[in-house]
């Protein structure tokens, strides 16, 4: 366990030094209760100290409680003293319009007048309710241990029979043993972090990229770094000089539809990427949660892999309901083995069977097709509606998406985008601005918008406030 050296030169405070690294280890969850510490010579020769300032160390710890003795073994940590892990103490103190949590709990967390156009999902009349009350209906008469029993460990046998030929249709052959279910999307990433990472693990997300994927890695005490997105996918050649200075364990993107930007990843871009990952031992997450929003499909990173070092996840969160809720996991055998028991330690069992039930009748009912069909229409006249009304207000989309309900856009007043969403908070107007998705913190200028939640003409008052307001204030 590497803890890290004191500074220099500063002589009987060599022992604080030694107490502090280790306090910051248990706080960071990287020595968690009952680990052992290292022994008294690995320390001290680590650290560049003397052993008898690591046995002081030691023991003023074990005085306050936070390790014990034992006898012959060594020192551990202590099982009742462990603080809780807060994730908003994980890194340097932000804006709150530019904190991911604070976005989703103000998303979430809103009431029906509230006007939503920075959050992620559709419209409740956007979605399939008559086809989910007759699913729901259906289910009301099935055998009461669907309704009454844990799921089993790898989800409903029907949904994933369904979700084999889906991911045949995407060309990926995944057999039986390569796939599960999960409670979600978010749950199936967080199973794999899990499973792939240890606290200060390297891994690389696009920048910008969804701003959840940037809170759950925050969750996993992994270090984040950021490639430059590209209408056609990321920076392939910023991409590998990053794999071959930084070394990341994972890299999570999605391919289609990406969020926030709306670009999908070009042919040439996913075999150069993949080339790249080769060569480094990288593993992918895929994540096609807006893939059925595509007019028509592109190529995906999991099919010219074959499941080899590309995991694929995906969720109907987006396009059937975000209350029945259902992802899965492909991926190699072997890997689902582990993610399997994984899933049973944290959840103790496979997703709600009454959830999966639910989707799986929906997908094979044959409405769903006929639902996405129109839905993908709808957007992509609402896309260009909103996209000229936008423009209108100084508000530049960076690309025209193919698909989905996303425009990426660039306040070409040069206002700040926090700013401008601070401003539309205060009247009601939850707005998605640049930074919360981007690493590097350099989309200032850009924001989120849901073309589908922007339908309430209070909204477009309200965000015309706001960009005059930030206008005035700072003369752009």
């Amino acid at each position: 366990m590497d803890i890290g050296a004191p500074s220099k030169g500063r002589g009987g405070t060599r022992t604080i030094d030694v107490m502090s690294a280790i306090r910051a280890k248990v706080a960071g969850r990287a020595l968690s209760a009952g680990d052992r510490l290292p022994s008294v010579r690995s320390l001290a020769a680590t650290m560049g100290v003397s052993p008898s300032t690591v046995v002081e160390a030691y023991d003023r710890l074990a005085a306050e409680g936070l390790i014990r003795a034992r006898r012959g073994s060594g020192f551990y940590v202590s099982p009742t003293i462990m603080p809780p892990l807060a994730l908003t103490e994980a890194g340097p103190r932000r804006d709150r319009e530019v904190d991911p949590f604070w976005v989703s709990r103000q998303s979430l967390d809103a009431d029906a007048a509230v006007s939503k156009p920075g959050c992620g999902w559709l419209p409740a009349e956007w979605m399939p309710e008559a086809a989910l009350r007759r699913a729901v209906r259906a289910l009301a008469r099935t055998d009461a241990d669907l309704l009454t029993d844990y799921g089993s460990t790898r989800g409903g046998l029907s949904l994933r029979r369904l979700l084999l030929a889906r991911l045949a249709e995407d060309s990926i052959p995944a057999s039986v043993d390569q796939l599960m279910l999960t409670g979600s999307g978010t749950q199936g990433a967080d199973l794999v972090c899990r499973f792939l990472l240890r606290p200060g693990d390297t891994v690389l997300v696009d920048d910008p990229c969804y701003f959840n994927f940037r809170a759950l890695l925050r969750a996993h005490q992994a270090r984040i770094v950021g490639v430059p997105y590209t209408p056609s996918g990321p920076d392939v050649t910023r991409f590998e000089q990053i794999l071959g200075a930084e070394r990341p364990r994972l890299y999570v993107t999605n391919s289609a539809l990406h969020n926030p930007t709306g670009a999908t990843m070009s042919l040439a871009t996913a075999h150069r990427l993949l080339t790249v990952a080769a060569a480094h031992d990288l593993t992918i997450i895929e994540d096609d949660i807006f893939g059925d929003f595509e007019p028509e499909r592109s190529p995906r990173l999991a099919a010219l892999d074959g499941l080899t070092r590309v995991i694929r996840i995906g969720s109907f969160s987006k396009t059937l309901s975000a209350s029945v809720r259902s992802g899965y996991i492909a991926a190699r055998a072997d890997w689902i083995e582990h993610l399997v028991d994984l899933q049973v330690a944290t959840s103790f069992g496979g997703p709600s069977p009454a959830a999966t039930e639910i989707i799986a009748k929906v997908l094979a009912g044959g409405s769903y097709r006929k639902h996405m069909d129109e839905l993908r229409q709808k957007l992509t006249r609402t896309r260009r509606d909103v996209a000229r009304k936008l423009q209108a207000l100084g508000l530049e989309p960076w690309l025209m998406p193919r698909g989905g309900f996303f425009l990426w856009c660039r306040l070409t007043g040069g206002q700040d985008a926090a700013q401008v969403a601070r401003a539309a908070l205060e009247d009601d107007v939850v707005l998605a601005p640049g930074n919360v998705f981007s690493v590097s913190q350099t989309s200032h200028h850009f924001m989120r918008f849901n073309v589908a939640q922007m339908n309430d003409p209070r909204m477009w008052d309200v965000l015309r406030r706001a960009l005059k307001k930030h206008a005035r204030n700072h003369g752009a």
